[in-house]
Protein backbone atom coordinates (compact mmCIF):
# COMPACT_ATOMS: atom_id res chain seq x y z
CA UNK A 1 0.00 0.00 0.00
CA UNK A 2 1.77 3.43 -1.32
CA UNK A 3 2.42 5.56 1.58
CA UNK A 4 0.83 9.07 2.12
CA UNK A 5 3.96 11.68 2.46
CA UNK A 6 3.05 15.43 2.90
CA UNK A 7 5.33 18.35 2.20
CA UNK A 8 5.12 21.59 3.66
CA UNK A 9 6.65 24.68 1.99
CA UNK A 10 6.45 27.83 3.46
CA UNK A 11 5.28 30.58 1.35
CA UNK A 12 7.58 33.13 0.73
CA UNK A 13 8.79 32.61 4.33
CA UNK A 14 11.82 36.06 4.83
CA UNK A 15 9.19 38.20 3.45
CA UNK A 16 6.34 36.84 5.46
CA UNK A 17 8.53 36.51 9.24
CA UNK A 18 8.77 40.23 8.56
CA UNK A 19 5.72 41.15 8.55
CA UNK A 20 4.81 38.80 11.66
CA UNK A 21 7.46 40.76 13.18
CA UNK A 22 6.08 44.07 11.79
CA UNK A 23 2.12 44.06 10.98
CA UNK A 24 2.57 47.38 9.51
CA UNK A 25 4.36 45.80 5.77
CA UNK A 26 1.73 43.81 5.21
CA UNK A 27 -0.10 44.10 1.84
CA UNK A 28 2.89 46.35 0.82
CA UNK A 29 5.98 45.67 -1.90
CA UNK A 30 8.56 44.45 0.34
CA UNK A 31 11.98 42.00 -0.76
CA UNK A 32 14.41 40.62 2.03
CA UNK A 33 18.20 40.34 0.65
CA UNK A 34 21.65 41.86 0.22
CA UNK A 35 21.51 45.79 -0.40
CA UNK A 36 24.85 45.94 -1.50
CA UNK A 37 26.17 46.84 -5.26
CA UNK A 38 26.24 42.64 -6.04
CA UNK A 39 22.71 42.33 -3.81
CA UNK A 40 20.10 40.10 -4.70
CA UNK A 41 16.44 39.26 -3.53
CA UNK A 42 15.93 36.58 -1.82
CA UNK A 43 12.89 36.24 -1.29
CA UNK A 44 10.14 38.88 -2.49
CA UNK A 45 6.47 39.16 -1.23
CA UNK A 46 3.82 38.27 -3.26
CA UNK A 47 2.61 42.04 -3.50
CA UNK A 48 6.44 42.95 -4.74
CA UNK A 49 5.57 39.81 -7.50
CA UNK A 50 2.78 41.75 -8.96
CA UNK A 51 5.52 44.47 -9.93
CA UNK A 52 7.52 41.69 -11.81
CA UNK A 53 9.96 41.21 -8.76
CA UNK A 54 10.95 37.48 -8.22
CA UNK A 55 13.80 35.73 -5.88
CA UNK A 56 17.22 35.82 -7.54
CA UNK A 57 16.55 39.46 -9.41
CA UNK A 58 19.39 42.27 -8.33
CA UNK A 59 17.98 44.27 -6.16
CA UNK A 60 18.84 47.23 -8.22
CA UNK A 61 16.27 45.89 -11.01
CA UNK A 62 13.77 45.32 -8.68
CA UNK A 63 14.28 48.93 -7.15
CA UNK A 64 13.45 50.41 -11.04
CA UNK A 65 10.53 48.08 -11.37
CA UNK A 66 9.29 49.59 -7.88
CA UNK A 67 10.86 52.45 -6.89
CA UNK A 68 8.21 52.11 -3.37
CA UNK A 69 9.97 48.89 -2.74
CA UNK A 70 10.85 48.06 1.06
CA UNK A 71 14.48 45.99 1.05
CA UNK A 72 14.95 44.56 4.37
CA UNK A 73 18.70 42.50 5.31
CA UNK A 74 18.43 38.57 6.16
CA UNK A 75 17.65 38.26 9.60
CA UNK A 76 18.87 33.87 10.07
CA UNK A 77 18.36 34.10 13.68
CA UNK A 78 15.05 35.10 13.49
CA UNK A 79 13.85 32.94 10.80
CA UNK A 80 15.64 30.63 12.61
CA UNK A 81 13.44 30.87 15.60
CA UNK A 82 10.04 31.02 13.67
CA UNK A 83 11.00 27.93 11.16
CA UNK A 84 11.51 25.85 14.89
CA UNK A 85 7.98 27.04 16.21
CA UNK A 86 6.42 25.77 12.84
CA UNK A 87 8.58 22.02 12.62
CA UNK A 88 7.12 21.81 16.05
CA UNK A 89 3.46 22.47 15.43
CA UNK A 90 4.23 20.01 12.36
CA UNK A 91 5.60 17.70 14.42
CA UNK A 92 2.29 17.46 17.14
CA UNK A 93 0.94 15.58 13.92
CA UNK A 94 3.19 13.56 13.21
CA UNK A 95 7.01 12.41 14.35
CA UNK A 96 8.05 11.16 11.12
CA UNK A 97 9.53 14.39 9.86
CA UNK A 98 12.24 14.99 7.76
CA UNK A 99 13.78 18.78 7.66
CA UNK A 100 14.77 19.56 3.83
CA UNK A 101 15.37 22.99 4.71
CA UNK A 102 14.67 26.38 6.85
CA UNK A 103 11.21 26.42 5.22
CA UNK A 104 10.24 22.97 4.35
CA UNK A 105 10.16 19.32 5.26
CA UNK A 106 8.36 16.38 4.69
CA UNK A 107 6.03 14.23 6.73
CA UNK A 108 4.66 10.49 6.44
CA UNK A 109 1.30 10.81 7.70
CA UNK A 110 0.19 7.43 6.56
CA UNK A 111 -0.61 6.73 10.05
CA UNK A 112 -1.89 9.39 11.15
CA UNK A 113 -4.11 10.06 8.06
CA UNK A 114 -5.25 5.50 8.68
CA UNK A 115 -8.26 6.14 9.74
CA UNK A 116 -9.32 10.15 8.48
CA UNK A 117 -12.20 9.72 6.31
CA UNK A 118 -11.92 13.35 4.75
CA UNK A 119 -8.07 13.50 4.44
CA UNK A 120 -8.67 16.62 2.32
CA UNK A 121 -10.17 18.08 5.04
CA UNK A 122 -7.78 17.46 7.84
CA UNK A 123 -5.05 18.37 6.16
CA UNK A 124 -6.72 22.36 5.21
CA UNK A 125 -7.38 22.61 9.57
CA UNK A 126 -4.50 22.11 9.93
CA UNK A 127 -2.80 24.30 7.25
CA UNK A 128 -5.40 26.74 8.48
CA UNK A 129 -4.25 26.18 11.96
CA UNK A 130 -0.70 27.20 11.35
CA UNK A 131 -2.13 30.33 10.02
CA UNK A 132 -3.71 31.12 12.99
CA UNK A 133 -1.24 29.80 15.68
CA UNK A 134 1.70 31.12 13.88
CA UNK A 135 1.37 33.65 11.14
CA UNK A 136 2.96 31.12 8.43
CA UNK A 137 1.10 30.64 5.65
CA UNK A 138 2.35 26.95 3.58
CA UNK A 139 1.25 25.23 0.74
CA UNK A 140 0.86 21.42 1.23
CA UNK A 141 1.53 18.85 -1.21
CA UNK A 142 0.40 15.17 -0.61
CA UNK A 143 1.67 11.99 -2.78
CA UNK A 144 2.80 8.48 -2.68
CA UNK A 145 6.53 10.04 -2.73
CA UNK A 146 8.88 12.64 -1.61
CA UNK A 147 9.25 13.95 -5.32
CA UNK A 148 5.87 14.10 -6.10
CA UNK A 149 4.85 15.65 -3.13
CA UNK A 150 7.57 18.29 -3.72
CA UNK A 151 6.37 19.00 -7.31
CA UNK A 152 2.64 19.03 -5.71
CA UNK A 153 3.00 22.04 -2.74
CA UNK A 154 4.76 23.90 -5.64
CA UNK A 155 1.89 23.73 -8.10
CA UNK A 156 -0.58 25.89 -6.17
CA UNK A 157 0.55 28.78 -4.07
CA UNK A 158 0.15 30.72 -1.80
CA UNK A 159 -1.78 28.39 0.53
CA UNK A 160 -2.17 25.40 -1.86
CA UNK A 161 -3.31 22.35 -1.56
CA UNK A 162 -2.61 20.00 -4.01
CA UNK A 163 -2.66 16.08 -4.34
CA UNK A 164 -0.93 14.16 -7.26
CA UNK A 165 -1.37 10.63 -7.69
CA UNK A 166 0.64 8.23 -9.81
CA UNK A 167 -2.34 7.99 -12.56
CA UNK A 168 -2.21 11.96 -12.25
CA UNK A 169 1.66 12.46 -13.23
CA UNK A 170 1.03 12.17 -17.43
CA UNK A 171 -2.43 14.97 -16.74
CA UNK A 172 -0.71 17.36 -14.22
CA UNK A 173 3.08 17.04 -14.22
CA UNK A 174 3.91 16.37 -18.21
CA UNK A 175 3.00 19.83 -19.29
CA UNK A 176 4.60 21.65 -17.27
CA UNK A 177 8.16 23.49 -18.28
CA UNK A 178 11.01 21.66 -17.82
CA UNK A 179 12.03 24.75 -15.67
CA UNK A 180 9.73 23.18 -12.95
CA UNK A 181 10.90 20.05 -12.57
CA UNK A 182 12.92 19.68 -9.02
CA UNK A 183 16.14 19.16 -9.32
CA UNK A 184 16.46 20.54 -12.91
CA UNK A 185 18.67 23.65 -12.42
CA UNK A 186 19.22 27.07 -14.16
CA UNK A 187 22.69 25.44 -16.16
CA UNK A 188 20.49 22.43 -16.66
CA UNK A 189 17.44 23.41 -18.64
CA UNK A 190 19.07 25.30 -21.37
CA UNK A 191 21.44 22.19 -22.02
CA UNK A 192 17.69 19.91 -22.05
CA UNK A 193 15.66 22.66 -24.71
CA UNK A 194 19.01 22.52 -27.07
CA UNK A 195 17.93 18.65 -27.05
CA UNK A 196 14.52 19.67 -27.74
CA UNK A 197 12.77 19.11 -24.27
CA UNK A 198 10.85 22.01 -23.21
CA UNK A 199 8.67 19.87 -20.73
CA UNK A 200 8.68 17.31 -18.40
CA UNK A 201 7.00 15.11 -20.76
CA UNK A 202 9.06 15.44 -23.36
CA UNK A 203 11.46 14.81 -20.92
CA UNK A 204 9.88 11.50 -19.69
CA UNK A 205 9.45 10.52 -23.11
CA UNK A 206 13.20 10.36 -23.65
CA UNK A 207 14.28 8.71 -20.36
CA UNK A 208 11.76 6.30 -21.38
CA UNK A 209 13.18 6.11 -24.37
CA UNK A 210 16.79 5.39 -23.19
CA UNK A 211 18.55 8.45 -25.01
CA UNK A 212 21.82 7.77 -24.74
CA UNK A 213 23.03 11.75 -25.11
CA UNK A 214 20.26 12.30 -22.31
CA UNK A 215 21.98 9.83 -20.31
CA UNK A 216 25.52 11.28 -20.64
CA UNK A 217 24.23 15.09 -19.73
CA UNK A 218 22.63 13.89 -16.38
CA UNK A 219 24.62 11.38 -15.74
CA UNK A 220 23.97 9.23 -12.57
CA UNK A 221 20.63 11.38 -11.85
CA UNK A 222 19.05 10.04 -15.11
CA UNK A 223 18.24 7.36 -13.22
CA UNK A 224 16.93 9.35 -10.28
CA UNK A 225 14.39 11.24 -12.98
CA UNK A 226 13.50 7.89 -14.46
CA UNK A 227 12.25 6.55 -11.26
CA UNK A 228 10.78 10.52 -10.17
CA UNK A 229 8.57 10.76 -14.22
CA UNK A 230 7.25 7.18 -13.36
CA UNK A 231 5.48 8.03 -10.04
CA UNK A 232 8.41 6.13 -8.28
CA UNK A 233 11.42 6.92 -6.37
CA UNK A 234 12.31 7.36 -2.11
CA UNK A 235 9.13 7.38 -0.05
CA UNK A 236 11.68 7.22 3.07
CA UNK A 237 10.99 10.32 5.58
CA UNK A 238 14.39 10.51 7.43
CA UNK A 239 14.19 10.69 10.91
CA UNK A 240 17.04 11.50 13.40
CA UNK A 241 17.78 8.77 15.24
CA UNK A 242 17.46 9.44 19.14
CA UNK A 243 21.14 8.32 19.71
CA UNK A 244 22.91 9.46 16.70
CA UNK A 245 26.48 8.96 15.74
CA UNK A 246 26.32 12.17 14.22
CA UNK A 247 25.16 15.79 14.26
CA UNK A 248 23.76 17.43 11.23
CA UNK A 249 21.88 20.43 9.89
CA UNK A 250 21.71 21.72 6.31
CA UNK A 251 20.09 24.31 4.71
CA UNK A 252 18.93 25.22 0.92
CA UNK A 253 19.01 29.26 -0.26
CA UNK A 254 15.77 30.55 -1.27
CA UNK A 255 17.88 31.25 -4.62
CA UNK A 256 21.22 29.28 -5.78
CA UNK A 257 24.10 31.98 -4.58
CA UNK A 258 27.69 32.31 -5.51
CA UNK A 259 28.22 35.16 -2.72
CA UNK A 260 30.57 33.98 -0.32
CA UNK A 261 29.33 36.18 2.67
CA UNK A 262 26.16 34.44 2.41
CA UNK A 263 27.63 31.26 2.60
CA UNK A 264 29.75 31.98 5.25
CA UNK A 265 26.86 33.50 7.29
CA UNK A 266 24.65 30.44 6.21
CA UNK A 267 27.86 28.25 7.97
CA UNK A 268 28.04 30.43 10.91
CA UNK A 269 24.23 29.55 11.73
CA UNK A 270 24.55 26.07 10.68
CA UNK A 271 27.58 25.63 12.79
CA UNK A 272 25.99 27.28 16.00
CA UNK A 273 23.01 25.08 15.22
CA UNK A 274 25.34 21.66 15.48
CA UNK A 275 27.05 23.26 18.57
CA UNK A 276 23.89 24.14 20.23
CA UNK A 277 22.35 20.70 19.66
CA UNK A 278 25.73 18.62 20.16
CA UNK A 279 26.16 20.69 24.22
CA UNK A 280 22.17 19.87 24.95
CA UNK A 281 22.15 16.43 24.18
CA UNK A 282 26.30 16.21 25.86
CA UNK A 283 28.20 14.71 22.81
CA UNK A 284 31.07 15.63 21.80
CA UNK A 285 32.75 14.88 18.10
CA UNK A 286 35.90 14.87 17.10
CA UNK A 287 35.08 15.01 12.56
CA UNK A 288 34.00 17.68 11.34
CA UNK A 289 32.46 17.35 7.80
CA UNK A 290 30.62 19.67 5.30
CA UNK A 291 28.62 19.10 2.67
CA UNK A 292 28.23 21.80 -1.08
CA UNK A 293 25.28 21.05 -3.31
CA UNK A 294 25.29 22.71 -6.63
CA UNK A 295 22.84 24.05 -8.70
CA UNK A 296 22.73 20.82 -10.66
CA UNK A 297 22.15 18.80 -7.62
CA UNK A 298 25.96 17.59 -7.27
CA UNK A 299 27.34 17.21 -4.46
CA UNK A 300 30.94 17.16 -2.33
CA UNK A 301 31.58 15.99 0.92
CA UNK A 302 34.66 16.78 2.70
CA UNK A 303 35.69 16.01 6.39
CA UNK A 304 38.15 17.17 8.95
CA UNK A 305 39.07 14.74 12.02
CA UNK A 306 41.16 16.24 14.89
CA UNK A 307 42.55 14.86 18.08
CA UNK A 308 40.63 16.21 20.49
CA UNK A 309 36.45 15.86 20.62
CA UNK A 310 34.83 19.12 20.93
CA UNK A 311 31.31 20.64 20.61
CA UNK A 312 32.50 24.30 20.69
CA UNK A 313 30.56 26.59 18.59
CA UNK A 314 33.56 28.36 17.43
CA UNK A 315 35.77 25.77 16.46
CA UNK A 316 33.07 23.81 14.41
CA UNK A 317 32.69 27.08 12.21
CA UNK A 318 36.28 27.35 11.68
CA UNK A 319 37.14 23.67 10.42
CA UNK A 320 33.67 24.05 8.05
CA UNK A 321 34.57 27.36 7.10
CA UNK A 322 38.49 26.25 6.24
CA UNK A 323 37.19 23.09 4.30
CA UNK A 324 34.62 25.32 1.99
CA UNK A 325 37.31 27.75 1.19
CA UNK A 326 39.51 25.09 0.09
CA UNK A 327 36.85 23.33 -2.14
CA UNK A 328 34.99 26.45 -3.28
CA UNK A 329 35.13 27.18 -6.72
CA UNK A 330 32.99 29.93 -7.24
CA UNK A 331 30.29 27.86 -8.47
CA UNK A 332 26.66 29.01 -7.94
CA UNK A 333 25.45 27.04 -4.69
CA UNK A 334 21.76 25.53 -3.84
CA UNK A 335 22.87 24.01 -0.16
CA UNK A 336 25.09 23.88 2.42
CA UNK A 337 25.40 21.45 5.53
CA UNK A 338 27.77 20.58 8.57
CA UNK A 339 27.92 18.05 10.80
CA UNK A 340 29.74 16.86 14.02
CA UNK A 341 30.62 13.01 13.42
CA UNK A 342 32.36 10.32 15.53
CA UNK A 343 30.62 11.60 18.42
CA UNK A 344 30.70 10.00 21.82
CA UNK A 345 29.60 11.02 25.40
CA UNK A 346 32.53 13.25 27.50
CA UNK A 347 32.06 10.95 30.65
CA UNK A 348 33.59 8.06 28.08
CA UNK A 349 36.26 9.71 26.73
CA UNK A 350 39.35 7.78 27.71
CA UNK A 351 42.37 10.21 28.54
CA UNK A 352 45.63 9.65 28.02
CA UNK A 353 47.21 10.64 31.20
CA UNK A 354 50.35 13.00 31.70
CA UNK A 355 52.94 12.26 33.98
CA UNK A 356 51.41 14.44 36.75
CA UNK A 357 48.12 12.65 36.64
CA UNK A 358 49.92 8.98 36.67
CA UNK A 359 52.13 9.77 39.62
CA UNK A 360 48.95 11.39 41.55
CA UNK A 361 47.05 7.80 40.25
CA UNK A 362 50.24 5.83 41.91
CA UNK A 363 50.04 8.41 44.57
CA UNK A 364 46.21 7.73 45.83
CA UNK A 365 46.64 3.67 44.99
CA UNK A 366 49.18 3.55 47.91
CA UNK A 367 47.35 5.63 49.70
CA UNK A 368 43.96 3.31 49.42
CA UNK A 369 46.40 0.44 50.19
CA UNK A 370 47.69 2.00 53.36
CA UNK A 371 43.92 2.43 54.64
CA UNK A 372 42.51 -1.31 53.90
CA UNK A 373 45.59 -2.79 55.37
CA UNK A 374 45.06 -0.64 58.70
CA UNK A 375 41.47 -1.57 58.66
CA UNK A 376 42.23 -4.96 58.38
CA UNK A 377 44.49 -5.19 61.78
CA UNK A 378 41.70 -2.78 63.72
CA UNK A 379 39.31 -5.66 61.90
CA UNK A 380 36.61 -2.74 61.27
CA UNK A 381 36.34 -0.24 58.22
CA UNK A 382 36.71 2.70 60.48
CA UNK A 383 38.99 4.22 57.52
CA UNK A 384 37.83 5.57 54.36
CA UNK A 385 39.58 8.62 52.07
CA UNK A 386 37.26 11.63 52.09
CA UNK A 387 37.43 11.33 48.59
CA UNK A 388 35.37 8.97 48.36
CA UNK A 389 32.89 9.91 51.24
CA UNK A 390 32.23 12.80 48.94
CA UNK A 391 32.20 10.48 45.74
CA UNK A 392 29.19 8.32 47.57
CA UNK A 393 27.67 11.54 48.31
CA UNK A 394 27.97 12.84 44.90
CA UNK A 395 26.37 9.31 43.74
CA UNK A 396 23.48 9.18 45.49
Amino acid sequence: MAKIIVHLDLNAFFASAEEIRNPKLKNKPLVVGGSGRKGIVSTASYEARKYGIHSAMPIFQARKLCPSLIILPVDFKYYRLLSQEFFNFVKQYSKIVEIASVDECFVDMSETLKDVENKIEFLKTMQNDLLVKTGLSCSIGVAPTKFLAKMASNYHKPMGLTVIRRRDIKKMLYPLAIEKFYGIGRKTSPRLKSLGIHTIGDLAKRVNNDDPKLEYLLGKFYYVIKDWVNGYGSDEVEVEPSDPKSIGNSSTFMNDTDDYFEIKEMFSYLAKEVSERAQRQRKIGSTVQIVIKDSEFKSITRSITFKEPTNDYAFIFDKALFLFEKHFKGQLIRLVGVTLQNLIDPRDLVVQMTFYDYQKHEEENVTKLLINELNRKLKKPLLVRARDIKDKKDAN
